[in-house]
Order: structure tokens, then C-alpha cells, then sequence
């Protein structure tokens, strides 16, 4: 499948330019997405999910370079780190230096960025231009959706859908810290950030 050419991406995408919250399929659940550099998109997010901004929130891009503005203070090893394990699995925490938005980071000093290997996430960030808000579909509390189906029972017209995709890992993502290398989330959990 051809994703960037997909009418209902393209549709997503201008969703998400306009400050639309869109649902979409990731690695192992069906996520919600919104512009990083919309404050009034990512408080929906926050206010679709009942989660509290102290948490933080997940960056995911379809390229490394997507990412450019956060990794240039890294050393040489970190970002090696980085490529070795992208796209895949991994979220790895990494200092943002003020970069993003507090409704981002919440209270770290850290923010959560992966580059997705999911082809229909890739075309989305592709077509933005850049990295997208990523968070599982789920109000606080309750299972993550592994479906549209159950998304759109979560959150009704209050979000954007994209077409549904086959999801390509059975367990979350792990998340580790950059620095210390310390694992966050083993990915047998959905309840990290």
C-alpha cells in the first residue's frame, strides 16, 4: 500500500495542520496524534484522555531527520544510539533543552521520541513535514485500542481516523533514558509515558 497517496492520509494530514486530533494505527496500538507546535491540539489530546500534563507526552517521526532540532546537542555516541535502534521499538527519552512545548515534556526534562517503522505512521509524518504527538488511544485508565473500532468507541466524531492498518508488534514500545541508559518501560506495560 501506497500510503503517501492515500486520500484518507492526505486527509489526516490537513486534520492535523488545522489542529485536528487524529487516530491512527502505530507498532502495537491505535494511537492519537496532533501538531507538536499546536498547544491547543495537544491540550485536546490531553483532555480526550483525562491524562494530566505532568506525564509527558510521546514524539514519533517516520526519519531520524525529523528530529534534527532536538538531537544537535547529543554526543556522537548518542546519536549512534539513536540511528542503531531507528526506526523500531525503541522510545528513548532525551533532553529537549526548552525545545518543545511543557504540554510535551509535562514535569522531565526529558522528552520521549521514536521513529516509527509502521509504514502508515511514516507517510503521515512524511506529509507533515516532521514529527507528530503520539499517545495511546485511550482515555486514562482503560485498555489501549487495538483497533479503529474500539478507538472510534473511546472517542466518537471527536477525532479524526485514518484508515485502518495491520498493527506490526504485539507489546508497546520499550522506552529507555539516553543518558543513563536506564530502561524505563520493559514494553510488557502501557502504563509508562
Amino acid at each position: 500500500m501506497n500510503w503517501l497517496n492515500h486520500p484518507r492520509i492526505r486527509g489526516c494530514v490537513r486534520a492535523l495542520e488545522a489542529g485536528e486530533v487524529v487516530a491512527y494505527p502505530t507498532e502495537a496500538v491505535w494511537g492519537l496524534g496532533c501538531d507538536p507546535f499546536n498547544d491547543l491540539a495537544i491540550q485536546k489530546i490531553l483532555n480526550l484522555k483525562c491524562r494530566p500534563m505532568e506525564k509527558g507526552l510521546i514524539l514519533i517521526a517516520g526519519d531520524v531527520k525529523q528530529f534534527a532540532f532536538l538531537l544537535q546537542n547529543l554526543e556522537p555516541s548518542q546519536r549512534d544510539n539513536l540511528r542503531n535502534s531507528w526506526p523500531g521499538h525503541t522510545t528513548w527519552l532525551v533532553p529537549h533543552h526548552n525545545l518543545v512545548s511543557p504540554l510535551l515534556c509535562g514535569v522531565h526534562a526529558t522528552i520521549a521520541l521514536r521513529v516509527s517503522r509502521h509504514p502508515l505512521v511514516q507517510a503521515l509524518c512524511k506529509l507533515m513535514g516532521g514529527p507528530i504527538v503520539s499517545t495511546s488511544a485511550n482515555p486514562q485508565g482503560l485498555p489501549p485500542a487495538r483497533d479503529g473500532l474500539k478507538a472510534r468507541s473511546y472517542f466518537g466524531p471527536a477525532v479524526v481516523y485514518s484508515p485502518a492498518a495491520p498493527l506490526i508488534a504485539k507489546e508497546p514500545s520499550e522506552i529507555k533514558d539516553l543518558i543513563t541508559g536506564k530502561v524505563i518501560r520493559s514494553g510488557e506495560t502501557n502504563d509508562g509515558r
